[in-house]
């Protein structure tokens, strides 16, 4: 579903991603983890064309994200993106920000929208709030009205960066729970995250990242039961210990 092949990134000439190269297939959850300044959310990013690389190949589904003949906000339409900060639109209710896109992009009725909508806020457990603004919402809620959001388009992947950092801890269990449960239905997702509880529970893969390159893409056990890297070692015993 997701091939990422050889790729490389500069700011000028600070190189933030160097030689990446993984693949995630259809159904597959993989957990993208490491220090902070590794790369992580650059190399997510890339994979919708939020950040252009310079080196290497990504395809999605076949199409090349780095070609410029590729019709970027088309292939964007069908990944779901849902970001540390939420990113939901402060000035429209919490059903407005689940319809616009599916009749803007989709070309979908507002009736057609609104259903699928209610649907969504539903399995989030947030449809008695469909009149709200995002700002009537606490962290937590408005995170799952932007999963809801991303779900809205029928994404063929979806793509988390840092999806819980933002939020209280108390918060963070009701966003990872939604996250869960896609994750059992099948849904196809790279998620950028501390959470290694999440990781244990539903990652088929874990990717760990250092200064900008891949140091470990394990199965799951095999990076909790023994990380080859000294470097992914450390970083387990720390995030682990708390």
């Amino acid at each position: 579903m997701i091939s990422i092949q050889n790729v490389s990134k500069w700011y000028g000439s600070f190189q933030v991603l160097t030689g990446c190269s993984t693949e995630v297939k259809n159904g597959e959850v993989v957990v993208v983890c490491g220090p902070s300044g590794s790369g992580k959310s650059t190399l997510i990013k890339c994979v919708n064309g939020l950040e252009p690389f310079q080196k290497g190949g990504i395809t999605v589904d076949g199409i090349s994200v780095g070609d410029p003949k590729t019709d970027l906000p088309r292939l964007r339409s069908r990944i779901g993106m849902v970001f540390q900060n939420f990113e939901l639109f402060p000035h429209m209710t919490v059903m407005r920000n689940l319809t616009l896109a599916q009749v803007k992009v989709l070309g979908r009725s507002l009736d057609e929208a609104t259903q699928k909508g209610l649907k969504l806020l539903e399995r989030v457990g947030l449809a008695a709030h469909r009149d709200k603004y995002p700002g009537q919402l606490s962290g937590g809620q408005q995170q799952r009205v932007a999963i809801a959001r991303a779900l809205a388009m029928d994404p063929i992947a979806m793509l988390f960066d840092e999806p819980t950092s933002a939020l209280d801890p108390e918060m963070i269990n009701e966003v990872l729970d939604v996250m869960v449960e896609l994750a059992r239905e099948g849904m196809t997702m790279m998620v950028v995250t501390h959470e290694m509880g999440f990781a244990r529970k539903v990652a088929h893969r874990v990717i760990f990242m250092d200064r900008g390159e891949i140091v470990e893409d394990a199965l799951k056990e095999d990076f909790f039961g023994k990380p080859r890297s000294e470097r992914a070692q450390q970083f387990l015993s720390k995030i682990l210990h708390h």
